[in-house]
């Protein structure tokens, strides 16, 4: 699914955020843990540089605890990446982030030296909730919609250290299709960008492989379905999703699986894992080389065209 949403508060929060970055010291990038890679904007990787980055796993209280060990270790391995896991309801390990930034640039840890940070992520990842917790008064707007920090803004958390918000930000384009339907389910983009059947599918298709004990138990499935429109029609069933004739309500159905994953309801997923995002990066980076060779073909076939088109004679 190719989700193309670049509002121009974010085009204009990208060309800020390249204006301050040589005075900035530390990037903190807020991901979800559900999705810690489709949640990260590779506009962030590209931009910083070698300067230390803490990748901040968001809302692991939702996310499987079990794979957000396992990404934190992945995390940690890369070169100048510190990353921790944090939930909504544990301010205490949010308010450790001053002195881990401080940790980052020890050359700079000393009286009379400032330390600038810059704090970023995708919309709806719950940065603008992190940052009031860390400030310790609503600096920052916060809301449950997507896109609601619209400026950037400098505060100061403690003497010398200054942090630097930004609005939340999506890229030009999400090459890899599957990151867009994640972050579609986690509702990290409006739903008017996707169709929720769609969108309910693929994430039927995936809880079927990674939680089907957890399907079962929740929608008294005895028998788990083979496929994901059925594991939907049954769940549809199940809820009262039925029309006259027998038929079920697929939307109505696929608005309660998606809603049950974003409320909790069906208990905390992780939606990705190193090993399996490291084959889809190879294989949507060929396809889209593959893509890019086909339009350049055309390109210079069309060209070519034009240069061997005969002349008109004069009359």
């Amino acid at each position: 699914m190719a989700i193309n949403w670049f509002p121009g508060h974010m085009h204009k929060a990208q060309k800020e955020i390249k204006e301050i970055l040589p005075t900035i010291d530390v990037v903190i990038e807020v991901c979800d843990a559900r999705l810690p890679f489709s949640s990260e904007n590779p506009m962030i990787t590209e931009i910083r540089g070698d300067k230390p980055l803490i990748k901040i796993l968001n809302k692991s209280d939702l996310a499987d605890a079990q794979l957000t060990k396992v990404w934190l270790e992945y995390l940690d391995a890369q070169h100048n990446v510190k990353a921790i896991a944090l939930t909504t309801e544990s301010p205490s390990i949010a308010k450790q982030i001053p002195t881990l930034i401080k940790k980052l640039v020890p050359h700079k840890d000393q009286e009379g030296k400032q330390i600038n940070a810059v704090i970023m992520g995708i919309p709806n990842v719950g940065k603008s909730t992190l940052l009031n917790t860390l400030v310790g008064k609503a600096k920052a707007k916060v809301g449950n919609e997507p896109a609601v920090t619209k400026g950037q803004q400098r505060i100061r958390l403690e003497d010398g250290l200054y942090l630097y918000d930004t609005p939340g930000m999506l890229w030009p384009k999400i090459v890899n299709e599957n990151s867009g339907y994640r972050l579609a389910v986690t509702s990290a983009v409006k739903d008017t960008a996707f169709d929720h059947d769609e969108i309910a599918c693929f994430a039927a298709e995936y809880l079927l492989e990674a939680y089907p004990d957890r399907l079962k138990e929740r929608y008294k499935l005895e028998e788990l379905p083979v496929t994901e429109v059925e594991l939907i029609e049954a769940i549809g069933r199940k809820r009262g999703c039925v029309k006259s004739g027998g038929y079920v309500d697929f939307h109505k159905a696929s608005a309660i699986l998606i809603n049950e994953i974003r409320d909790k309801t069906l208990g905390p997923l992780t939606f990705e894992s190193p090993n399996m995002v490291e084959k889809e990066v190879v294989y949507f980076d060929e396809l889209e080389a593959k893509k890019i060779a086909e339009r350049e073909a055309k390109k210079e076939a069309r060209g070519r065209g034009r240069k061997n088109k005969p002349k008109k004679k004069k009359r």
